[in-house]
């Protein structure tokens, strides 16, 4: 059968499925989103084509992924995850959904067995009484290739990050108009400044900042962290500490809407004498080049006066925070502006 022919309607398929049945073949259900198919999931697929005659496959459309996983997913559009899901030799039938679960399949089709992975709970699974209702049998598959779509992910945005990070990869073409940026300083601006943040689970973003930065974004403005981290050049965490913590952040903040364009950090301890660490401008010089920005028409917000003296050396506008250090150091920089969060901070820039 073709890859095409595979792929039919779900009523076109429980039509089919039913003249299965009574033909004596038995028939075999399973779903999932397949975004980024990997060994797991043809290890899973194939040992579920072994337990029946024909195996239908039912894939999560982009809005059914959207609800359940996130609206930065799939990675693949639906009409190719579905057309690989044909492609494979031991699926015999494909379509789309847009439930975020498999209730409406089953009771659509009614496959004498609905497969899942070993890493499902029967006893949390609402369509199970469904299939039994019926007289179908719920049928999980032990998982031995322990591999996940989310780290696949996850691993590639490190990876990213890392290049990134070192200005090697994800710059701008130098070409045009000059951009405008904000350039936010991270621990006590955009998450609460406990000390040393080196664990994800420690990351939580103060109150506003949410609203802020969206705001700033919608007006046309780069986001772009600027922030020294003192603590990697001391040996209190590594670089790869580091990149998880922003991993988090970028988890928390892509939820709103937000997307942070880049980071740019300090790695250096305060014994070395580097042209990269605020109150020294040379993060928002390297990002000026980089990115090819207009730093006249950008802004620095921090909470710190090394952050101020930094936009202002690099002709930015500046904006002192109240939030972390912000209520002790204000006048220090001699700052444009005082907010008592990034979500006033982001009014001013509007004006």
């Amino acid at each position: 059968m073709s890859i095409q022919n595979k792929i039919q309607t779900r009523e076109e398929i429980a039509s089919i499925s039913e003249q299965l049945k009574k033909a004596g073949k038995k028939v075999g259900f399973t779903s999932g989103s397949f975004d980024l198919v990997h060994a797991g999931h043809l290890d899973y697929l194939e040992k579920a084509r072994e337990m029946c005659d024909v195996l239908i496959v039912a894939v999560n459309s982009d809005s059914s992924i959207k609800q359940y996983k996130s609206p930065d997913r799939p990675i693949i559009p639906e009409k190719w995850r579905a057309k690989l899901m044909a492609g494979l030799q031991f699926v015999d039938y494909v379509f789309l959904f847009d439930e975020t679960n498999n209730n409406v399949n089953i009771q659509t089709i009614k496959p004498d067995l609905y497969i899942k992975a070993g890493d499902w709970d029967k006893s949390k699974m609402t369509s199970a009484p469904l299939v039994e209702s019926y007289g179908g049998r719920v049928v999980n598959i032990p998982v031995e290739e322990q591999i996940k779509t989310t780290d696949i992910i996850n691993k590639i945005k490190e990876l990213v990050m890392k290049e990134g990070l070192q200005g090697t990869t994800l710059e701008l073409p130098k070409i045009g108009e000059k951009q405008k940026a904000v350039f936010l300083d991270r621990d006590g601006v955009i998450n609460e400044d406990q000390g040393y943040v080196s664990e994800p689970e420690k990351f939580k973003l103060l109150p506003g900042v949410l609203e802020g930065i969206k705001q700033m974004q919608d007006a046309g403005y780069k986001i772009i962290v600027v922030t020294n981290q003192t603590g990697i050049g001391m040996g209190y965490y590594t670089k790869e500490d580091f990149f998880k913590v922003n991993l988090e952040m970028f988890k928390q903040v892509s939820q709103a809407g937000i997307r942070i364009d880049k980071i740019y950090f300090c790695p250096h301890s305060l014994s070395e004498d580097c042209e990269c660490r605020k109150p020294k401008p040379g993060l928002l010089k390297r990002a000026e080049q980089e990115l090819h920005l207009s730093l006249a028409d950008s802004w620095m917000v921090g909470d710190k006066a090394a952050d101020i003296l930094a936009g202002k050396s690099a002709g930015c506008r500046t904006i002192l925070v109240s939030t972390g250090h912000g209520e002790k150091e204000k006048g220090i920089g001699e700052e444009d502006f005082y907010a008592a969060d990034l979500e006033e901070a982001a009014r001013i820039i509007g004006k």
